[in-house]
């Protein structure tokens, strides 16, 4: 009986190499599609707290004193906007509803300090800048 059980024992092998490399390459691939989706999660997490908003119809006042813009929030959450806007690059002050809730327009006021007055028919960078550091552009033509 001692002699069987060496048969056995000395014909008995490990793994095959064919077998081991397909573990290997299983182990491998789900430890990918693990990582790829935590990754995804992260990235989409991150993506809907990024502020979305667009500028458009420029409306001046009679005056040639100020600009009124409206701003329409298509982003995931609310985006607050600092009182201090720009004008051609000269710091003025923004006034109006400063935060704009997710999904809806508001409109906010940039006004010219002091005696300044629009000159017809020039382009205006308008700017401005959330709470967060975001820029928001528009380049308008006041035609009076």
């Amino acid at each position: 009986m001692n002699t069987y059980l060496r048969k056995i024992k000395k014909n008995s092998k490990a793994l095959s190499p064919v077998v081991a490399s397909i573990i290997l390459i299983a182990v491998t691939v789900a430890v990918s599609v693990v990582v790829a989706a935590w990754m995804g999660g992260m990235s989409l997490g991150l993506m809907n707290n990024a502020e979305q908003v667009t500028a458009t119809n420029p409306v001046f006042n009679e005056a040639g004193t100020a600009v009124t813009l409206t701003l329409r929030n298509t982003g995931a959450s609310s985006v607050t906007i600092s009182a201090a806007g720009t004008i051609d690059g000269t710091n003025v002050v923004a006034s109006g509803t400063l935060t704009i809730e997710k999904g809806t327009t508001q409109a906010i006021t940039l006004t010219l300090g002091g005696d300044d007055t629009f000159t017809a028919g020039a382009q205006y960078s308008l700017g401005l800048t959330t709470t967060k550091g975001n820029s928001i552009a528009y380049t308008a033509t006041y035609n009076p």
